[in-house]
């Protein structure tokens, strides 16, 4: 029986130091969550607005950008088009512990505040805490020519019929929706649809769910998810 809908939470981790990294994505794992990884400002920034995670781990001291200019673009949006989801959670992860620091982590939109070190058990406990009290929120709907994306519902449709999607071919629509007209490289789809630890062999699976999602979209014409030879796919043609 297919967990159609049942998709581990993904988490971008933000975080530039690798020993934080590596047990913070090995732990997340472990606990049943999907960890994107991101090691610089406009990594993380990418994974938002094309993998529309379920929350980010956010630390301060990145190489190429401030954690707080991430905090607010990400809050900036408008949620519109290819744009980053303004309501996504941020737990913030900084060494910096000053009541000014917290406040104005807190103050730009973020849902959490942890100072490092942490206890993974207590971060767990507030990730899970972040995402039950976000749990009743609901996602704008992504419509690509025919093709209505409710995410909230996770539900596809075109036109009046619902298309019945397994959970990693409604990832992997999600990504192509969210820029359809962009090529996006099978490198690209193998890490922001099973994260960036997934094999290179993942791109025979990713093959197989393109194949299948095109099918369901359009039986007849196989007019969505374009097949860009030697590059990867995209959601429209020319």
């Amino acid at each position: 029986m297919t967990d159609r809908f049942e998709e581990s939470p993904a988490i971008v981790v933000c975080e530039d130091d690798d020993a934080t990294l590596n047990l913070l994505c090995d732990h997340l794992g472990a606990d049943g969550f999907r960890a994107l990884l991101a090691t610089r400002a406009g990594d993380a920034l990418r994974l938002c607005r094309h993998a529309r995670p379920d929350l980010m781990l956010l630390d301060l001291a990145l190489p190429d950008a401030s954690g707080l200019e991430v905090l607010r673009e990400i809050r900036g949006s408008d949620g519109a088009g290819s744009s980053y989801d303004p309501q996504v959670p941020i737990i913030v992860l900084s060494r910096r512990g000053a009541t000014t620091d917290r406040v104005r982590g807190l103050d730009l939109g973020a849902d959490d505040y942890v100072q490092k070190p942490f206890s993974y058990e207590e971060l767990r406990a507030r990730i899970r805490a972040v995402l039950r009290r976000r749990r009743g929120h609901r996602e704008g709907t992504v419509r690509v020519g025919e093709v209505l994306i409710d995410p909230s519902r996770q539900k596809v449709t075109i036109g009046d019929r619902e298309v019945r999607l397994a959970r990693m071919e409604f990832t992997l629509l999600r990504v192509l929706a969210s820029d359809p007209t962009r090529v996006f490289s099978k490198a690209e789809l193998v890490r922001d649809v099973w994260g960036a630890s997934a094999p290179a062999s993942r791109s025979r699976a990713l093959e197989s769910h393109a194949s299948r999602l095109r099918i369901k979209l359009d039986p007849e014409y196989g007019r969505y998810v374009v097949n860009c030879w030697g590059v990867g796919y995209r959601l429209l043609g020319d």
